[in-house]
């Protein structure tokens, strides 16, 4: 290993040790489709999911089959119908569906077993429960068609799922369900793995399909989803999705609206799409969330180090005036901090002057100036300072004059500044000055 490498990877690696501490102990749904299986990278996939494991990551994983299936009943000469999207599974297709699932389903206990010396996997020793996880009921007559023993997930059994992740196995489920009538169902995966993510209340359900996530008209890739876009973006482009994206896409929506927190869109066509979306800060694919995902909130004491990191370059390039640890510790109250995964991505403080405040200190990481960041900062600080009795807000710039004439402030005079700022207006700095009322 040169030593360049050495250095990327031990960087890297530090800077994964705050997504592996958050990530220990929390339960993921996997959705896996049958196509997975079958591709050169699947057992790539399996190794991240036993070194996720291995990390404490509680899992659940759901395959999907229908590759298998279709190869089977192929074989068998048997004909097969889909009624919006859902295959017909009728008396003669059943024994060929059971075997094909039976088949995905060995395959991945068998990929989990692995754990010979020259393996990635030497030493992982991977418990893997499959059973009666999920109890199921015909999907029954649409439109005119019936479907026969194609069914829908009707309860998760949870108490045996979550006593299965408590003792450290790996739940592996099959699109299968069954019934109180001891009947079996030909599942979806995607259905499963939906009401299973939501009956655990699971904290992700990471989606495998066969692009890096959804993209935009442009080509470029859409990072997040609000489930409002989310939503939108089904309605208005789902027919444009590949069947495995907008298959993901649906689940992702569906566990967010249910009460998932995270959903991300994951590629198992590359080489360590998984690893990459969960163990760097800004992932590789498309992400779903329920709630806000960067946080935007007061700051504390403990936000002390990552404002100074932030902050930093620009006061080396004269930006922004310097402030010390204690200084900074001392006006902490006054700042307000937009967080992502634990890193300060923006920061602006406010320094009332009885009717008038100072805005100071406004900062964005260089990764995240595009995204409006600064400005819904701006509006948080502008709604803090009326409900303080504020009217009038100033700043003072060198470099960034445009942007707060863009929010609406106008230019100004240092007579024009509170009486203790004009004494402390550093005439070499020359900085501009900038009021807006509010």
């Amino acid at each position: 290993m040169s030593d360049d490498t050495q250095k990327d990877y031990v960087k890297w690696f530090r800077h994964s040790s705050p997504y592996i501490n958050a990530h220990r102990g929390k339960t993921f749904v996997v959705m896996l489709p049958g196509e997975a299986l079958g591709h050169a990278n699947f057992s790539h996939i399996i190794q991240d999911l036993a070194l996720l494991a291995s990390l404490g990551v509680r899992l659940v994983l759901v395959h999907g089959a229908r590759p298998q299936i279709d190869a089977r009943l192929n074989a068998g000469e048997l004909a097969t119908q889909f009624h919006q999207s859902l295959r017909i599974t009728d008396d003669k297709s059943l024994s060929a569906v059971l075997q094909a699932i039976g088949e995905a389903r060995i395959t991945m206990e068998a990929a989990l077993s692995t754990g010979l010396p020259n393996s990635p996997m030497h030493g992982s020793r991977i418990e893997v429960v499959s059973g009666n996880f999920v109890s199921a009921m015909p999907h029954g007559v649409i439109d005119g068609v019936d479907l026969q023993h194609t069914g829908k997930v009707r309860r998760v059994n949870t108490q045996q799922l979550v006593r299965s992740l408590d003792a450290g196995a790996i739940a592996l489920l099959s699109p299968l369900g069954y019934s109180a009538t001891g009947e079996v169902f030909n599942l979806t995966y995607a259905d499963v793995a939906t009401h299973v993510a939501s009956a655990l209340q699971a904290d992700k359900l990471l989606a495998f399909c066969d692009a890096d996530g959804v993209y935009d008209q442009d080509g470029t890739l859409i990072r997040q989803f609000t489930l409002t876009q989310c939503q939108q973006h089904i309605e208005h482009k789902g027919s444009q999705l590949s069947d495995l994206v907008g298959l993901a896409l649906q689940s992702a929506y569906l566990s967010c609206q249910q009460g998932v927190r995270r959903a991300q869109l994951v590629n198992f066509t590359q080489d360590g799409a998984l690893l990459g979306e969960l163990f760097t800060r800004d992932g590789q694919g498309t992400m779903v969330y329920s709630g806000h995902y960067e946080q935007l909130r007061p700051a504390t004491i403990d936000d002390v180090g990552g404002i100074l990191e932030l902050i930093a370059p620009l006061e080396d390039k004269g930006i922004l005036v310097r402030r010390s640890r204690e200084r900074l510790e001392t006006e902490i109250n006054q700042f307000n901090v937009m967080e992502k995964d634990g890193t300060i991505i923006a920061c602006a403080s406010l320094h009332p002057y009885s009717e008038i405040a100072e805005l100071a200190c406004v900062a964005t990481h260089p990764d995240y100036r595009k995204g409006g960041r600064a400005q819904a900062l701006l509006e948080q600080l502008e709604q803090g300072a009326g409900k303080q009795g504020i009217r009038r807000l100033f700043v003072l710039t060198t470099q960034t004059a445009h942007w707060f004439l863009e929010q609406g402030f106008v230019p100004g005079q240092i007579d024009d500044l509170p009486i203790e700022k004009q004494s402390l207006y550093n005439l070499q700095r020359g900085s501009k000055i900038f009021f807006k009322d509010i």
